[in-house]
């Protein structure tokens, strides 16, 4: 969960970067409402999909509008001073177009901001909530003529800011580590020939739950390699495909608690692996070990790819990696820093990031691993321990 402390945090940062001319900015995309102030409607809720906004002055006010199903559904305390909420349900009557009644909210506080000059999300505010508001007093866009001020984004000002974690957004990147190692251990309990995907998706599913303590949102790859498809991914199909001796089966997914989320990897073999098997897994551990060699503040994401792709290089074998060496994780996924070949990200303190080296042959097979890094002021800190082996 979020604290209190983690927002008052982040909403400086965000004043710090915001014009001193405009008082006051309204918040739409509700990854950003979570971040700012603790509001998340529970992804596994009857108003999934719902959504409130957050209003921001200079002063330190916040204030949250959402209708009242919204607010309820809500998965912990909101860090507000006010509230604007209006009923949509109340058991007794036909309800109103569900968007309207958030609408009907901010038109209460609209008023309120008139005369006051402000700034909009407008990657993710409804044109239908942004005709409430003075023109005269927001601004999503400044005119871009030459010698015009800076474009005022506020979406990518808070993307940017996403990129540097704070104290309360680690502790629960970690819970959801934590729940993704119990899904990496039970894999090497179920994995075996005949054995399903949805199956082993089911009991992977499980121990991830269990070991949260509440109930999470589980994705990813949860499919097998093998000689003629060495590369896939996806949750199984249909039932998904029987395991067969000699699949690799690569379990690469993600935990998600309160909106942040794990992302890292194994590949297991069903059945003894051979000789090429075994040579693509310790070209991926080189890739690993080289890209951790690599991995600490201020150096470039492109550099860290290099490093991760060096051992293939050094083997012959740079068809094999097909992809990304690592990226960014937190409210999204990917997201920066990518660590690709003509990436222009740095890697930064408070990064939180993965390295997955990679191998993929027709004929043989395919596989990746991966794991979980918090970049440091003194390098790293490894957040995943999941177990990686063959077998």
């Amino acid at each position: 969960m979020l604290t209190l402390e983690g927002c008052l945090a982040r909403r400086q940062r965000l004043w710090d970067m915001v014009p001193e001319t405009f008082e006051w900015v309204l918040i739409a995309d509700p990854r950003h409402v979570h971040y700012l102030s603790n509001f998340l409607v529970q992804p596994l809720s009857f108003s999934r999909g719902e959504r409130g906004l957050l209003l921001l002055e200079r002063d330190g006010a916040a204030t949250l509008m959402a209708d009242n199903f919204t607010w309820r559904s809500a998965t912990g305390e909101a860090f507000v001073d006010r509230t604007a909420i209006t009923t949509w349900y109340d058991h007794k009557h036909s309800v109103i177009d569900r968007d309207h009644a958030l609408f009907k909210s901010l038109s209460d506080v609209a008023s309120h901001l008139r005369g006051r000059r402000g700034l909009l999300e407008a990657e993710w505010l409804p044109v239908g909530a942004a005709t409430l508001l003075d023109p005269e007093c927001y601004e999503f866009a400044s005119n871009q003529s030459p010698g015009a001020s800076p474009y005022l984004d506020l979406g990518s000002m808070l993307r940017s800011l996403r990129r540097i974690k704070h104290d309360d957004e680690i502790a629960l990147l970690k819970e959801c580590m934590a729940a993704g190692e119990a899904g990496q251990a039970r894999l090497f309990d179920v994995v075996r020939e005949g054995v399903s995907e949805l199956e082993i998706y089911t009991e992977v599913h499980r121990a991830a739950n269990l070991a949260a303590g509440r109930p999470a949102i589980v994705y990813g790859d949860f499919r097998a390699a093998y000689a003629s498809q060495p590369k896939g991914g996806g949750l199984p199909v249909h039932g998904g495909r029987k395991l067969e001796k000699g699949d690799l089966y690569i379990l690469d997914y993600s935990v998600v608690l309160d909106g942040y989320r794990s992302d890292f990897t194994n590949t297991v073999s069903v059945g003894p692996p051979s000789s090429e098997v075994k040579e693509l897994f310790t070209l991926c551990q080189a890739g690993m070990q080289a890209g951790e060699q690599a991995i600490r503040s201020g150096v470039s994401a492109a550099d860290v790819y290099r490093a991760v792709a060096a051992p293939y290089v050094e083997a012959g074998r740079t068809e094999a990696f097909t992809h990304h060496a690592g990226h960014g994780i937190g409210l999204a996924h990917p997201e920066p820093p990518i660590l690709v070949p003509l990436s222009t990200d740095q890697l930064e303190t408070g990064n939180v990031i993965t390295l997955e080296p990679g191998a993929y042959v027709e004929g043989i097979g395919g596989m990746r691993i991966e794991r979980n890094y918090l970049i440091t002021d003194n390098g790293y800190e490894i957040l995943s321990h999941h177990d990686i082996r063959l077998t």
